[in-house]
């Protein structure tokens, strides 16, 4: 399936001293499930080993059955969601991985994508080891298994300076919970608390619908052990310039959620303002593309003085597969999701505001969409620079050959999507907006500065097992 959006590779949960932990666990996934939809998994601990569940399938489907949670006892579980970077999409690379080894139980959850996986796996494998999936991730198991420190943080801090790139883990053995995220942090995690029980998700937005309190993000390079005596935290990795991923505030986290010390809905809001700033326009309406252009489309019509409308109205309750009729419709893949009000958009001069582009084809049949409805006029704003370079660090984006930013010009994708004005946030506007100097942040995907360097075999980055999907 050829992408026409960036997809994130997954969200991680887990609480530490609850009765229901698989429970609240199953509800943080809920929260989360924007962050992955091909699988989900939990595993828990009820002090002497370790218990699982997984599949194929949304959080809802997956733990659909209320008899599933009677085979997850125990106050400790963490969980995952996923949408495969690296690795196949099939039931083996279902998270968290569990595995039994010398020094007992580990279950791990892992956002993110190592960029050294496969050069690392080829040694591995010459030295005996036998893989199971086709993840990054396992790579870490293997990692751990083979050091000889005697403490679980001294065995994860050798295991984690042999890798490179980006991740959050959570961890779970029989008595403890831990969390890690990488010395850049290009990931988001938070630390939240609920009553005696601590809490680790990925967005704040997952500690929300459990009524838990946000203490604090864990910071780059961080390790938060969780177990009977507290929180312990340790800073074992050599201290680099962090840089979370601004891609997280145009696009992928949730517009609740708190990350990287700001709110994301605030943050969009301003990604509109800023739009307005850099491009004023001549036109009726300000309509965004749901969901993800709403809080910017926010922002340029309060910044601009144009009427705000919702001009397209999407369909919450579509799936990730669907019957396509045999009968040819016309744009079908975007019209079961979107569809445009007439009686707004006629006659009118419409600006349409959406978070990015990556191939160009659903902006063109949105655009085309528009305008069969009515619109005199159809202007394309994007709330964030051009996408041009993939990304390698635990978001699934297309090869730069197919981001139509990378080898065509803004009127030559203005004229491809058909729209009679295109233009794009400045980087500039970017970084003012999230409120920091553009080395703080990771933006590789517009510049093509990536701050984590990785193996190149030929002509081609080497990235996990088998590349990006």
């Amino acid at each position: 399936m050829k992408l026409t959006r960036p997809e994130e590779e997954c969200g991680i949960f887990g609480i530490y001293n609850h009765p229901e932990a698989a429970n609240l666990t199953y509800l943080g996934l809920y929260a989360l499930q924007h962050r992955g939809q091909e699988s989900c998994g939990i595993v828990s601990s009820d002090g002497s080993s370790l218990h699982y569940h997984k599949n194929m399938g949304l959080v809802a489907d997956v733990f659909g059955n209320q008899d599933i949670f009677k085979q997850l006892p125990g106050k400790n579980a963490i969980g995952h969601v996923r949408y495969s970077t690296t690795g196949s999409s099939i039931m083996k690379n279902v998270q968290p991985i569990m595995v039994d080894y010398s020094r007992g139980s580990i279950a791990v959850a892992h956002n993110g994508n190592i960029v050294n996986a496969q050069l690392i796996k080829d040694e591995l494998e010459a030295w005996g080891s036998i893989f199971q999936t086709t993840m990054d991730t396992e790579i870490l198991v293997h990692l751990l298994a083979m050091s000889k420190e005697s403490s679980l943080v001294d065995r994860l801090t050798e295991a984690l300076n042999r890798v490179e790139g980006a991740y959050c883990l959570l961890l779970l053995t029989e008595t403890r919970m831990v969390a890690v995220r990488d010395p850049n942090g290009f990931r988001p995690l938070c630390l939240g608390k609920l009553g005696d029980s601590y809490v680790v998700a990925s967005e704040s937005c997952a500690l929300d619908l459990i009524e838990a309190k946000l203490v604090r993000e864990i910071e780059p390079g961080e390790i938060v052990v969780i177990d009977k005596d507290g929180v312990t935290s340790y800073f074992p990795f050599k201290k680099v310039q962090p840089t979370p991923c601004v891609f997280e505030f145009v696009y992928f986290a949730r517009p609740d959620s708190y990350i990287f010390g700001k709110n994301v809905y605030t943050v969009r809001k301003e990604l509109g303002r800023q739009l307005a700033r850099e491009n004023k326009l001549d036109a009726d309406i300000v309509v965004p593309v749901p969901d993800s252009g709403v809080p910017a489309a926010l922002g340029y019509a309060q910044e601009s003085g144009l009427e705000f409308e919702f001009g397209l109205m999407r369909n919450h309750y579509v799936g990730r597969t669907f019957i396509e009729p045999q009968q040819s419709i016309r744009h079908f893949g975007v019209k079961i999701k979107l569809n445009p009000v007439r009686d707004i958009l006629k006659g009118k001069r419409v600006v349409v505001i959406d978070d990015s582009i990556v191939r160009g084809t659903t902006s063109r049949k949105i655009i085309k969409m528009l305008r069969s409805a009515g619109a005199k006029e159809v202007h394309a704003l994007i709330s964030s620079p051009p996408t041009s370079f993939p990304c390698y660090y635990g978001i699934d984006t297309p090869t730069r050959k197919e981001l139509i930013s990378s080898s065509h010009s803004i009127d030559e994708i203005r004229r491809y999507i058909t729209a009679d004005s295109l233009a794009y946030l400045s980087e500039e506007g970017l970084m003012n907006a999230v409120g920091a100097a553009k080395q703080t942040y990771c933006r590789a995907c517009f510049s093509g500065g990536y701050p984590v360097k990785f193996p190149i075999l030929g002509n081609e980055p080497q990235l996990g097992l088998f590349g990006t999907e």
